[in-house]
């Protein structure tokens, strides 16, 4: 049957033949498989229970026998499908696993709890990140198991120390949802990461304890590593080396972050695939050419494979040092894949240790599938190992002078990693850095011999006194990586805004990429029609007419100049989302003064705003007043937008108030014909993440804002 290609086969088994031939080259996909269950797990709209999980783990036990034991033909879709369900148990099972306990309501008054991590804000406050939280009248059951407070005090208080026990008296909250239907859930994000609640505080922090002798001890020396580096290395060249070196980012200013983001360089503060390559390449090589310089040891010891043994070990401890986040875990897995590789003769570097890495990731932690971080490091992997792959080494060898093969494959490599993650950083960060190429290749360099080996030669001479020469490379590094990120981030068209894509873009442009790159046969050119296909469906997505942040205080209109917002102030990380995923590069402010919304005299003091939505007059109320003008208010408009619970809605008015938007999250308007508008969102329904008590799967109802038909209502009356 294989030897003749499935001639002579009826047409719908051919595609079946194919696959039973290239079963041998089939691994690869075993981690796209794991991807589909795991990405159709979060897509449930509702809460999974044991009626699901038991008939999933019985299909997927049958059909891993069938993929096994079955006819060839249904082998390699039967284990196709097992994984899949695979991945559907394991993204359950996660999520079970890591279950905590969410703050419910709006909490006022002290918090005590132990530091485990310090960084700062968007807005540059210092933020602290406690576990063994202690808050006032709160059952230890019912306490969140790590909440982050930002530090909104200036005067004198204690200093920031991981391990010492602090109180301070702040206000937290449950982590927020989607700033608009689709959008990122931040709020998902915490759950699997254990995070309960945040929020922030106006008073000192106050020293109950010291740490204990012994806790925390990976994290205080985190800490002491950091802070001897920007004692030795001042500004923010030291920050810098230290957030590179040890992940500890609390001396970073905001204005570094957004040179570092603007110029494509932020991945250099993320101790992921690349710090780690560089840092196990080092002492891999320096290990492996300094046996080498010892003839007796050189002649006794597999030089090779203890020097992946030590590289190894010094991976691991980084991972622990960095304070083991996604993105190193997830470096660290695939060097250990491939250095693992190496211990046992085979190749490092090629496709099924990258799937190989994938499995084990996909499995640990199904969560990660739907991080940038993942998506764009495994995306540069793929392709520069099929780049690298395509390519004879022995013919680049013979045309290219020897001296020319590190600058050819740093252009290279820069190249086909700008390709495969440019999709994915314009889908989640909505910017496309048109400048990243030339910053990465004048500064990557510096991380690979100046920076990473800077680190090793400190701390293998630091005990001798002797840590000067590392320290001031990694300064030289460091100085010149900011040098260019500020030049970069400084030019004129540095930025171009890219509009979110809808929900199936990127998973029908990864399929199709990965089909491309991964299928051994010339159908893999079939993989060209899903990248068009997505681009496609990009073009399409269109932006939400008007959205209405969660707190009811701040809304957007989209105009022919673009969104304009409600106020210039308020409500900024709504506001900053809403731009960026309209591929607006402006601010708030500017925002605000585009024309859309009308200041109403006569309302509030001046501060309701009025607007028009699909031919009917709408109204956004604001200020201590807002209740109190809502039936004047409803006798301008047919739609209002109240920040407070409402009182008795007047005849023939439509409103969205405090009450609603609680369960709801913020809300996004399309208008239609007739005087239509459809509500959408973006709370969803029911999941572990999200409680027991929001609204079906987003909520969508499509009403008439028309007076004669509206009659006396809330919006709320329009849920399930």
């Amino acid at each position: 049957m294989q030897g003749n290609g499935g001639q002579g086969l009826a047409w719908p088994l051919v595609p079946l033949a194919a696959l039973a031939a290239a079963r041998g080259a089939l691994f690869p996909f075993v981690p796209v498989c794991l991807s589909l269950g795991i990405g159709l797990w979060f897509a449930l709209p509702w809460e999974p229970g044991v009626t699901f999980y038991l008939p999933v783990a019985l299909a997927c036990l049958v059909l891993f026998a069938l993929g096994g034991r079955g006819p060839e033909l249904a082998q390699v879709p039967a284990l196709a499908l097992a994984c899949l369900c695979l991945g559907l148990l394991a993204a359950g099972a996660r999520a079970h696993l890591v279950a905590a306990p969410v703050l419910d309501f709006r909490y006022y008054g002290p918090i005590q709890g132990r530091i485990v991590d310090i960084d700062r804000s968007e807005s540059d406050k210092l933020r602290l990140t406690l576990d063994q939280v202690v808050l006032e009248r709160m059952a230890p059951e019912r306490t969140p198991r790590t909440v982050r407070v930002s530090l909104h005090w200036v005067g004198v208080q204690t200093r920031a120390e991981a391990g010492k026990t602090v109180i301070l008296t702040g206000h937290l909250t449950a982590p927020p949802g989607p700033s608009e239907p689709d959008g990122f859930d931040f709020r998902r994000m915490a759950f699997f990461s254990g995070l309960g609640a945040v929020g922030y505080s106006r008073t000192p922090v106050l020293a109950l304890a010291p740490p204990e002798p012994g806790a925390l001890r990976i994290n205080r020396l985190r800490a002491a590593l950091s802070q001897a580096i920007m004692a030795r290395i001042p500004g923010q060249a030291g920050a810098f080396a230290a957030g590179a070196v040890t992940g500890d980012r609390a001396g970073i200013t905001q204005d570094t972050v957004e040179a570092l983001r603007d110029s494509n360089l932020a991945h250099l503060l993320a101790i992921s695939g690349m710090n780690m390559a560089f840092l196990t390449g080092f002492v891999f090589a320096l290990v492996r050419y300094g046996l080498a310089l010892v003839p007796p040891m050189a002649l006794r010891l597999p030089g090779k494979k203890v020097a992946a043994v030590v590289a190894l070990a010094v991976a691991g401890f980084y991972l622990a040092l960095s304070g083991a986040n996604v993105a190193t875990e997830r470096a660290f897995v695939m060097v250990a894949v491939m250095l693992g590789a190496v211990l046992v003769d085979r190749r490092a570097f090629s496709m099924r240790t990258v799937a190989l890495a994938a499995v084990v990731l996909l499995l640990w932690q199904p969560e990660s599938l739907l991080s940038p971080g993942f998506q764009m490091s495994f995306a540069a992997t793929v392709v520069l190992v099929a780049g690298f792959n395509a390519l004879d080494r022995a013919v680049l060898r013979d045309r290219l002078p020897r001296i020319a093969l590190p600058v050819f494959t740093l252009l290279l490599s820069s190249v086909l990693a700008g390709v495969a993650t440019a999709p994915l950083g314009a889908a989640h960060f909505n910017r496309f850095t048109d400048y990243g190429l030339i910053a990465n290749l004048l500064t990557v360099p510096a991380m690979g011999l100046l920076i990473m080996p800077g680190m090793v030669i400190a701390a293998l001479l630091a005990p001798l006194g002797l840590a000067a020469p590392g320290l001031w490379a990694m300064e030289l590094g460091a100085r010149w990586i900011l040098l260019v990120a500020h030049q970069v981030a400084g030019w004129q068209g540095a930025i171009t805004g890219i509009p979110a894509p809808g929900p199936w873009s990127l998973p029908v442009m990864a399929l199709g990429a990965l089909w491309l790159i991964l299928w051994p046969g010339r159908a893999r050119w079939a993989g060209i029609g899903g990248i068009a296909l997505s681009l496609v469906l990009w073009s399409l997505a269109n932006r939400p007419p008007l959205l209405i942040s969660g707190d009811g205080a701040l809304a957007g209109l989209l105009g022919p100049e673009g969104r304009a917002l409600s106020t210039p102030t308020g409500a900024g990380f709504a506001a900053d989302s809403w731009l960026e995923n309209d591929g607006d590069t402006a601010d708030q402010e500017t925002a605000a003064l585009r024309p859309g919304f009308v200041p109403l005299a006569n309302l509030g003091g001046g501060k309701a705003r009025g607007f028009h939505i699909g031919g009917a007059e709408a109204i956004l109320l604001r200020g201590k007043r807002a209740a109190e003008d809502l039936a004047a208010a409803c006798a301008l408009a047919d739609l209002v937008i109240l920040p407070v619970p409402a009182p008795e809605v007047p005849e023939g008015c439509l409103v969205i108030d405090a009450d609603l938007l609680r369960q709801t999250g913020t809300l996004a308007l399309w208008p239609g014909r007739l005087g239509e508008v459809t509500l959408i969102a973006s709370n969803r329904a029911g999941r572990l993440w999200t409680g027991q008590d929001h609204p079906g799967d987003p909520v969508r109802r499509t009403v008439l804002l028309q007076r004669s038909t509206v009659g006396s209502a809330r919006a709320a009356q329009l849920l399930p």
